[in-house]
């Protein structure tokens, strides 16, 4: 499969609440249905809370 992208990470995390911790952002993207690449993105992100989807998808796609 393709890498994930934006609209991936916006699907899997979609309905999820902020501020939230990593490990609820995963258990939502396995929820959604979300690819095993992205919740394992997600899973080994170093940062270990976010205030809102956008410093997720900093953290995803930026690496920080």
């Amino acid at each position: 499969m393709a890498k994930p992208n934006p609209t991936d990470l916006q699907k899997a995390l979609k309905d999820a609440s902020y501020p939230a911790d990593r490990d609820s952002l995963v258990e939502r993207a396995k929820d959604n249905g979300a690819d095993r690449q992205l919740v394992d993105q997600l899973a080994h992100l170093k940062k270990g809370r976010f205030e809102g989807p956008d410093e997720v998808q900093k953290a995803v796609f930026k690496g920080k």
